[in-house]
Formats: structure tokens, C-alpha cells, sequence
């Protein structure tokens, strides 16, 4: 398909006021640091809390893999529902599930119940599932040349959830004595409910039934080689950035660095991942998505080799920031080219896909980074690493020799 015939029919897509565009932005980002900070309080506590209640220490990470793993059994049933009944009744949806993990999670510490606990995190990961989809959202209702920047800013709300999460833990974790967390996770409650309130206000097109009964068939879009390299780049990214990080902080403290250290890393981590969110938008909208994923890859691969040069403070922490800044580039660029295979009536299913993929792999890393680093140690999991990020960049590079339309039909 040529350049001209695809803009044609981007341009076919519902358009939004200017006035509902900015709320919608403004609402879906304010609502991203809200549920931004749930998923770090999860992240915060949960193999702490679980290390005091599970009935067998090595189950103490079990909740973060269960929340991992709602994640990606969450995403399909979501897109299903945001297909059905409009993207805001699958974000109340989610609002309602983060709620739940709130009270179940708080429920779980008083009673002492680890597998009480674990379901509150799978509910969390259903919220996290739905958190996803906001910066695809972002996208519905704007002009085409404008959606890379509105999906990029509001994953930029991330920078306010790396702030409000740790806040949130430290400044309530000691409240109900002797139940540490107890009152964290209520406040998460009213956190989520607070989002629900943010995102009634979110205006969005709607499709018609018939428009959406009008879409190729989901085979059709996943075989471009376009989608096949988005969705290869956004899944090694995502993976390679949560198996580093869930080991990061596990190995400062084998190496000898106190906790406080370790959290600080993080935080500056997770900053590092949404701060660039504000400008790279107008990065891709430049010079293409393809060359940004590729920095992004690059920057989580020198991450790496800093973490083999030294086990001290820098050490660590220069990879964690680096692996923030390149997974930022690499996943909102892989992001932006699954706008650009889809049309706007086959967009849900077709997100929902590409997250289902991207997260369900994800899960598998998640399980499996704590135990290499207990076997093999921190080295190994940053030489293991290398390996799907080589096939990442590889993926790229054969869609740069094939030469797809630069443009398919995005959202």
C-alpha cells in the first residue's frame, strides 16, 4: 500500500474536538500515575510481605509472578469487553479489580494468608491489563501525525507513579501495628478508586457495530511482517526490563548494599523508564519509530555490559537507568508500530493481542530471573540477556531490508 492511499485511510478514523483530545490525554495520564502507583506498591511489598506469611520461603516472589501472570490472563477478557461495551467500561472494570486487590491484600495481612494474598496480586495484575491500554486510548480520536506523541505522553504519567508508590509505602506501611502494609494497601484501594473517578471523564469515539464487524481477520494483521517485528521488540523489551530489575535489587543486597541503596536505584529506575515518555513521541514522529526502537535496544544492552563491568553502587545503578531510558525507547516504539498495522474498528483485539503476547512471555521471566540469580548468580542474568536482545535487533533489520509501507492503517 502506498504512503498517500494509507494516509487516506488513517483519515477515515473519528477525530475528536481539540477540547476532548486534551481531556482525554490529560485524564488517561493523571490516571496512569494513579494505577502507575498501585502496581509499584505490588512491586514494593509483595515478596516482602510474602517472605512473612508464605508457608515455604521460596514462595515469598510467588505474588509478583501471580501478578505478572493476571497480567497477561486479563488482557484478552479486557479487549473483549472494551470491544463490546467502549474502552471506559474496561477501565472502571479495571479501576473495580484495583480496588479489590486492595482490600483482599489488607484482608490477606491481618488473616495471614499467603494464597488470600496472591489472589489480591492476580486482581492487580487484571488492573495493570487494563493500565496497559490507556496509552492506546490516548491515541483514539487524534490526528494521525499526533498519536505517537499522545500515546508517549501519557506513559509519561509513569514518572508520578515512580514518586507517589514509594511515598505511599513508606509514609503508611507502620500505621496498624503489628500488620505491616495493611493500611498501604487500603490507601491503594482508595487510589484506584480515585482513577475510576479520573477516567468517567474520558470521551472517546465510539465504532459503530457494524465498523466493527467490518475488520480482517486477526491472521491476517499478526502475519505482517510489520506487527511480527513490533511485537518481537516490545515483548524482549518489556522482558528484558522487568528480568533485570526483579533481580537488581536481590543482588545489591548479596553484594553487600544495604536495602535503602537498593530502593533508591529503583526509584531512579522507574523514573528513568516514563520521564522520556514527554519527548519521545516527537523522537518518533521524526524519525520513525524503527530507529527509536533500536536506540532502546542499544541502551538496554549497554545497561547490561555496565552491570558485568562491577558490583559496585554505580555499577548498579547506571544499569538500572539505562535499562529505564531503553526500555522507554524501545517498548513506546514498539507500541507506535502496532499503531500503524491495524485500523481503527480492529484496533482493541489487535492491541490486546500484541499486549497477551507481550506479557504472557513476560510471566516467564519473571519466574525465571530470581532462580538463575540464586543459581548462577547476577552476571549470568545480564550475559542471558544478550540473547533475545540480538534477536530483537535482528527482527528490526529484517523489516529494514523488506521495506514495509511506512504507514499501514493506525488507530
Amino acid at each position: 500500500m502506498s504512503h498517500s492511499a494509507a494516509a487516506s485511510l488513517n483519515e477515515s478514523a473519528p477525530i475528536l474536538s481539540q477540547r476532548n483530545q486534551r481531556g482525554n490525554i490529560i485524564r488517561l495520564t493523571l490516571a496512569q500515575a494513579l494505577a502507575g502507583a498501585n502496581s509499584i506498591v505490588v512491586y514494593a511489598t509483595g515478596a516482602i510481605v510474602g517472605n512473612v506469611i508464605a508457608p515455604d520461603k521460596s514462595l515469598a516472589t510467588l505474588p509478583i509472578s501471580i501478578f505478572v501472570v493476571g497480567m497477561a490472563a486479563c488482557i484478552i477478557p479486557m479487549g473483549i469487553l472494551a470491544r463490546r461495551y467502549g474502552r471506559r467500561a474496561a477501565f472502571l472494570a479495571g479501576a473495580g479489580c484495583g480496588v479489590l486487590v486492595g482490600l483482599l491484600a489488607a484482608l490477606a495481612v491481618v488473616l495471614g494468608s499467603f494464597w488470600l494474598f496472591c489472589l489480591g496480586t492476580f486482581f492487580g495484575g487484571a488492573y495493570a491489563a487494563v493500565v496497559l491500554s490507556f496509552r492506546f486510548a490516548a491515541a483514539d480520536g487524534v490526528e494521525p501525525k499526533m498519536r505517537a506523541r499522545a500515546l508517549s505522553f501519557v506513559m509519561g504519567g509513569g514518572v508520578a507513579a515512580g514518586v507517589i508508590g514509594p511515598q505511599l509505602v513508606t509514609y503508611t506501611m507502620n500505621l496498624w501495628q503489628p500488620y505491616m502494609f495493611a493500611v498501604t494497601f487500603l490507601v491503594q484501594a482508595a487510589v484506584a478508586a480515585l482513577s475510576a473517578v479520573v477516567l468517567m471523564g474520558v470521551r472517546l469515539p465510539n465504532l459503530t457495530p457494524k465498523k466493527e464487524a467490518g475488520g480482517r481477520p486477526l491472521s491476517a494483521i499478526i502475519s505482517q511482517p510489520r506487527f511480527i517485528t513490533a511485537v518481537i521488540c516490545g515483548t524482549v523489551s518489556y522482558l528484558l526490563m522487568n528480568f533485570i530489575m526483579t533481580a537488581a535489587p536481590l543482588a545489591m543486597q548479596m553484594c553487600g548494599h544495604p536495602i535503602e541503596t537498593a530502593n533508591l536505584g529503583m526509584q531512579w529506575h522507574v523514573i528513568a523508564m516514563f520521564l522520556p515518555s514527554f519527548f519521545t513521541g516527537r523522537l518518533i514522529s521524526r524519525f520513525r519509530a524503527g530507529p527509536v526502537v533500536f536506540v532502546g535496544l542499544v541502551l538496554i544492552g549497554l545497561s547490561a555490559a555496565i552491570g558485568l563491568a562491577g558490583i559496585d553502587v554505580a555499577h548498579f545503578w547506571l544499569t538500572l537507568i539505562l535499562l529505564g531510558l531503553g526500555w522507554n525507547f524501545s517498548f513506546v516504539g514498539a507500541s507506535a508500530l502496532v499503531l500503524e498495522c491495524h485500523r481503527p474498528e480492529e484496533g482493541a483485539r489487535v492491541q490486546s493481542f500484541n499486549d497477551f503476547i507481550v506479557f504472557g512471555i513476560m510471566a516467564v521471566g519473571s519466574f525465571a530471573s530470581g532462580s538463575l540469580l540464586d543459581s548462577h548468580g547476577w552476571s549470568m542474568v545480564l550475559w542471558v540477556s544478550f540473547a533475545p536482545l540480538l534477536m530483537a535487533i535482528a527482527a528490526l533489520g529484517v523489516a529494514a531490508l523488506l521495506r514495509p509501507a511506512p504507514v499501514v492503517n493506525t488507530l
